[in-house]
């Protein structure tokens, strides 16, 4: 991937009005953390909302702009409005190259199983994503795990993943990244009924990014 410029400023006051005065000129609130410390800062909309839909979940460095110096950064995390899905906040991890960094990074499933396939299994996830150490210059933006080989009855663990030297998996090795399992037919049939039954429509919110 480019590499990726932000341009950020620094944010002088806080709470809720500012932020919300903040968002309606089209500017999202954010916190740069290093260490034990934490920097408030603001950022575009527009800039900030294009790179998270870009990446799509791959830890990327970035390098942030500000007036008077350049500094390097991953995205932390970010907050969205549960019914409207409009972006509220963000926090980003100031990084140095030559300094060991910490970040989970997601798992991406390759291959069509054979026990897919061929026997009509299953695909079960375990764990979508996986905690690492390196420099940033190691840090991957995904991992792959291909699953083609895969039987039924099969699973692969985190134990189980390659990756590049220099990266540290911390997950725990037995943890379960995918696994092919045999489809379970119900038997139970319900019995019909002649009672009508009025439908319950729930509304369930959903994260969008």
């Amino acid at each position: 991937m480019e590499k990726v410029i932000l341009n950020l400023e620094r944010r002088e006051k806080g709470g809720k009005g500012v932020a919300r005065s903040l968002r309606r000129q089209g500017i999202i609130p954010a916190v740069l953390y290093k260490g034990g410390n934490s920097l408030p800062v603001q950022i575009s909309r527009k800039e900030i909302s294009q790179f998270i839909n870009k990446t799509a979940g791959k830890q990327v460095v970035v390098d942030l702009q500000f007036p008077d110096d350049m500094r390097q950064a991953i995205l932390k995390d970010y907050q969205v409005d549960p019914i409207r899905g409009d972006l509220l906040h963000v926090d980003l991890q100031e990084v140095a190259a030559t300094e060991t960094i910490r970040a989970v990074v997601q798992v991406v499933i390759r291959g069509d199983a054979v026990g897919i396939k061929r026997d009509r299994g299953i695909l079960q996830y375990g764990i979508r994503g996986i905690e690492v150490e390196c420099l940033p210059g190691k840090l991957p933006g995904h991992v792959n795990v291909d699953v083609s080989k895969m039987e039924i009855g099969q699973s692969i663990h985190v134990g189980d993943l390659k990756i590049e030297e220099g990266i540290h998996i911390l997950t725990d090795p037995e943890e379960v990244v995918v696994t092919i399992a045999t489809v379970k037919e119900k038997e139970e049939i319900a019995p019909l009924t002649t009672e009508t039954v009025e439908p319950e429509i729930v509304k369930k919110s959903k994260k969008v990014e």
